[in-house]
């Protein structure tokens, strides 16, 4: 993700701090049950993984079937891309049979970054995409609607019209990007609006960009992405924070919470999941399920 990237000579100097939480997140009841947790990373086809999270000579064909052995979700990026007829998405689905692994499918970006939100092609095209998707069935998690940089605050009734046309019976996230939403009086006029609606607000922690780290749970079902820095010792710095500000979420009233690791390339997601995956459960008292590592590539520091 090239989004808030910065200069990996420039990290020790950023504060990683996570902010308080937010004003709908300090509202959260307290629950006796709690949310589940989901984590894994943006997509399943990498042949970098072989060797260490899928066996040696596992076939393309097959990297889905052990990404599910690995990681309980995937943030579906593939979606961004194009629609899939809904036997693709059945047959995706199927791997996952008898497991809780979740398919958090992006909004394509036909929808997101190629039209106005307003118009009716736009409608038609979502409307395909949740006829796509429902075929996940119980496998279907949150579905994300990413705005690009550009997409700021002067086209807000575009986006608060074509919000309120959303579904209430899917989970739904948005991610806002443009810098001028978290500015008052948009921030606060977007953030009521996804209370209402029941949308998710995605928490996005970015290096550069750290006004998307903005810890307002808008829904009951919460959408973190965590950008690393392959491996840097910041990496795991910020893990620890994210895992002991979810642990003080884990008596609110949520229903899941997802949590989805980008590297550069992909190469050191399946370790740093398995260090916030293993770091929870210590800390909660969880037993969530840990990608399976073969071989430890990368140092922890560096």
């Amino acid at each position: 993700m090239e989004f808030g990237k910065v200069d990996r000579s420039l990290l020790d100097k950023i504060n990683f701090r996570l902010p308080e939480d937010g004003f709908f997140t300090r509202q959260l009841k307290p629950a006796s049950e709690q949310p589940k947790i989901y984590a894994g990373a943006e997509r399943w086809g990498r042949k970098e993984w072989v060797g260490l999270i899928y066996p040696a000579k596992t076939k393309e064909s097959d990297f889905l079937e052990h990404y599910i052995r690995n990681f309980s979700g995937i943030e579906l990026n593939s979606t961004h891309y194009q629609i899939y007829p809904p036997a693709t998405i059945r047959k995706w689905a199927e791997k996952a049979a008898g497991t809780d692994f979740r398919f958090c499918p992006k909004f394509p970006q036909s929808i997101s970054h190629y039209s106005d939100l307003a118009s009716q092609k736009a409608l038609i095209e979502t409307d395909r995409f949740f006829q796509s998707v429902i075929h996940f069935e119980e496998h279907l998690g949150p579905l994300f609607l990413q705005l690009s940089e550009r997409y700021g605050p002067a086209k807000k009734q575009a986006l608060y019209t074509y919000l309120k046309t959303l579904p209430r019976d899917l989970d739904i996230t948005l991610e806002i990007r443009h810098p001028d939403w978290y500015s008052e009086p948009h921030r606060s006029e977007l953030f009521t609006l996804l209370h209402e609606l029941s949308i998710g607000l995605v928490i996005t922690d970015v290096s550069g960009r750290r006004d998307c780290v903005h810890m307002e749970i808008t829904a009951p079902v919460t959408f973190i992405r965590f950008v690393g820095n392959g491996l840097h010792s910041t990496d795991y710095q910020r893990i620890d924070n994210w895992v002991e500000r979810i642990h003080s979420w884990l008596q609110k009233e949520l229903k899941a919470i997802h949590f989805y690791i980008h590297q550069p390339g992909a190469l050191f997601v399946p370790e740093l999941t398995t260090y916030f995956v293993k770091q929870l459960n210590q800390i909660g008292g969880l037993q969530l399920q840990t990608p399976k590592l073969t071989e430890i590539t990368g140092s922890l520091f560096d």
